[in-house]
């Protein structure tokens, strides 16, 4: 692997330098994808529809505190590339210290709790009637492993600070593969059920913290901390949770918005529409992959190139990245347009021992599932405008624009909606949130991001 600096982040040209970037991320998230994909799948076909419904309940608790270490990563990594950008190295070192404390101190307290309001968390998140049970299974195991998940998430942004896509390509891809492997023995080999499910999950953060801890400890990285940049330091830890607050936000809402989903949709049809909601929701992690690909390669050049004050390339980098992002965004539309029920299938047993309940189940899930994915995608080619706007703002370290227009979408505009469209439109006034909420958001975005390439990054010292 060639060797890459952050240096290279401020001189190669921004199209070939941002396909650097972003097709390893890409690459990775499609793995990280594939692996929830899958593993749904695999949930699905040999444990059953409930399952994946108990999974779905599971995961809003668990990101969450898993997010505050993706919050704590790209908040820091925001000020190291901006302190790499302006050659300030003791500040990029003093802050990757913080970080590590910070998440450990965070995420190991907020697992105690996690664990000690279990029964109540799980009901309050769609996890009721025959949901409950294999939800606890699921959640008490997986929440073990959830420190190691945050700490991955923190140092897979600071690998992609210093400029290393491909190392955090690769720690995205041993955690998922090893994921899969250990699914199969868990679940289909040694028939544990949600135990094996939950058990293949943890196993899968932890393969990931041990390529990170080893990234780290190597020559491939260049931030060598040591013990006095753990210690920490109040104007570093104020800046990054001013940063991070917004990735924290954004995921706080997500969990909110899986909890009024998962419980409007089980008022509406019960177990199995919160199994179509399930179903559409991995769709939503897999199939923009490579948006979210090209968007995490855009923010360590944005913030490096503004921290170096070379303005036009950042406002190249977003040209060219809300491109890529639009292309991408539409091609996957119309996959999802043409084959929504080719897909929903993949999802649901075909074992020939099905009872009658679970038949009735999948059928409910394979009428319902394509008409409201159709619904959700909608706006799909226009999102890339949001996207890449909101993490402008976050890369440049513009902390309350940045959190504005991250809740734009999901605070702003989807909440309210599914909590009146449904009363008049029932279950399609759930699936119309979606599109709506992304127009709305993308021109709220889109009017932001103007007026701040107008403004901010007129300035040349090039």
């Amino acid at each position: 692997m060639a060797r890459v600096t952050a240096d290279d982040l401020g001189t190669e040209p921004i199209g070939r330098l941002l396909i650097r970037q972003a097709v390893p991320a890409s690459i990775g998230i499609l793995v990280m994808s594939l692996n929830i994909l899958v593993d749904t799948i695999f949930v699905g076909n040999w444990i059953g529809s409930i399952a994946i419904a108990a999974i779905n309940v599971v995961l809003p608790v668990s990101f969450f505190i898993a997010a505050l270490g993706m919050a704590i990563g790209i908040g820091g990594s925001s000020i190291i590339s901006r302190a790499l950008g302006a050659n300030h190295t003791e500040k990029a070192l003093k802050t990757f210290g913080n970080q590590i404390t910070l998440t450990l101190l965070v995420t190991i307290t907020m697992v105690g709790f996690g664990l000690y309001f279990a029964n109540d968390l799980i009901p309050a998140f769609g996890g009721k009637g025959a949901i409950f049970e294999p939800a606890k299974i699921y959640y008490t195991i997986v929440l073990y492993g959830v420190p190691f998940l945050a700490l991955c998430m923190m140092g897979n942004t600071v690998i992609r600070a210093e400029g290393k896509p491909k190392f955090a390509m690769i720690a995205m891809i041993i955690p998922s593969v090893g994921n899969l492997v250990m699914d199969y023995v868990f679940i289909y080999i040694f028939d544990w059920g949600m135990e094996g499910a939950a058990w293949a999950t943890t196993g899968g953060y932890l393969l990931c913290f041990g390529y990170i801890l080893y990234f780290f400890l190597s020559k491939n990285s260049e931030l060598k901390i040591d013990v006095t940049h753990f210690g920490l330091d109040l104007p570093i830890l104020s800046e990054i949770g001013s940063l991070g607050f917004v990735t924290l936000s954004r995921q706080a809402v997500t969990s909110v918005t899986y909890l009024l989903m998962n419980n409007i949709l089980f008022d509406l049809g019960g177990e199995s529409m919160v199994a179509v909601y399930a179903i559409i929701g991995r769709m939503l992690m897999f199939a923009l992959f490579p948006v979210f690909g090209v968007t995490q390669g855009f923010l360590p050049i944005a913030g490096y190139n503004y921290g170096a004050r070379k303005y036009p390339r950042v406002r190249e980098s977003i040209n060219t990245a809300i491109t890529y992002a639009s292309v991408v965004a539409t091609l996957v539309f119309i996959g999802l347009m043409v084959f929504p029920a080719e897909i929903t299938g993949m999802f649901l047993s075909h074992r020939a021992d099905m009872g009658a309940e679970e038949i009735a189940g999948n059928l409910f899930v394979l009428e319902n599932t394509p008409p409201a994915m159709r619904w959700v995608f909608a706006a799909t080619p226009i999102i890339a405008i949001q996207l890449i706007g909101a993490a402008y703002f976050q890369a440049v370290g513009k902390a309350i624009p940045a959190l504005l227009l991250t809740l734009t979408r999901q605070g702003f505009f989807f909440i309210p909606l599914i909590l009146i469209l449904p009363k008049y439109f029932g279950e399609l006034g759930v699936w119309l949130s979606f599109p709506i909420a992304d127009v709305l958001s993308t021109l709220v975005t889109g009017y932001f991001l103007r007026r701040e390439v107008q403004t901010s990054l007129q300035r040349s010292v090039d």
